[in-house]
């Protein structure tokens, strides 16, 4: 991976690729982290400001711990980088974040991509108190994430495995979960106007290939790519192909050829590739 350095301005960390060009945003899950982004950084911050705020999951006040206090933080990010039109990208939770951002913020967003998002459901370790001190149970939740389990390395389960065997930060993951089951926006998102991309993987275990057909059920300007062999993280597990479904995503709207009313769905896979 390229070496990407993490900046630290006021209140807030964050990767920014190519400073001047458009703006993609990208918003990690609640137990994600910046590699998750790698295949997407490298690919694309030639056309794009690629930036990667990191959220403050373990730092934030437990006042704001919450989706929309999460919300909040990421517009106060945007707002301090001075950035008027944004292509915004999220995973899992990072992806309930990027509706509600849109919500609140619709002129200010060029495009929405969702891959693997809650906000209509999700059925993840975080809704119930992890539990602690077992590394297999760990690691078996870690790799239940994937379609491939070899993708859940040692370095990420033992990530998650110091997050959860952490009191407060379980607390957190725990709290911030609830939110998000809380914040159901079904009834919200026939108001989003925007472009917008679902990318999921047809094995996905914990927000099922469902939840991706029913986003793009009321969603009305979307395109659903499907991925086989592919779980909750396809930018991960098959980056290759994800990133193929967001290059041709970004050029049509680039080239005003997305399309403008009705949508599409197709499937995308390793033997046909």
């Amino acid at each position: 991976m390229v070496n990407f350095e993490i900046k630290q301005e006021d209140k807030f960390k964050y990767i920014e690729t190519s400073p001047g060009k458009t703006p993609l945003v990208l918003l990690h899950g609640l137990l994600g982290a910046l590699s998750n982004f790698e295949g997407i950084m490298e690919n694309f911050s030639d056309r794009y400001n690629v930036l990667v705020p990191i959220l403050p999951l373990f730092e934030i006040s437990p006042r704001n711990l919450t989706v929309r206090g999460l919300m909040k933080y990421v517009e106060e990010f945007i707002e301090y980088k001075q950035l008027s039109k944004v292509h915004i990208l999220g995973n899992s939770l990072g992806g309930h974040i990027a509706q509600l951002f849109v919500l609140d913020n619709p002129d200010k967003v060029l495009s929405m991509t969702l891959t693997g998002s809650s906000g209509l459901y999700e059925n993840a370790m975080g809704s119930t108190f992890p539990k602690r001190g077992n590394y297999e149970f760990i690691m078996k939740k870690a790799e239940d994430v994937f379609y491939n389990p070899e993708v859940a390395t040692k370095e990420l389960v033992d990530e998650v495995y110091a997050t959860v065997n952490n009191l407060k930060k379980a607390i957190c993951v725990v709290a911030i979960a609830k939110s998000a089951v809380r914040h159901n926006l079904e009834d919200k998102l026939h108001a989003i106007e925007v472009p917008s991309l679902l990318v999921w993987g047809i094995q996905d275990s914990v927000t099922p290939l469902w939840v991706g057909e029913k986003f793009h059920e009321l969603l009305k300007h979307s395109q659903l790519v499907k991925i086989d062999k592919c779980g909750h993280a396809p930018m991960m597990e098959l980056p290759h192909l994800f990133n193929q479904a967001l290059n041709n995503f970004l050029n049509n709207i680039e080239a005003g050829t997305f399309l403008a009313d009705g949508k599409d769905t197709y499937v995308l896979n390793l033997d046909a590739n």
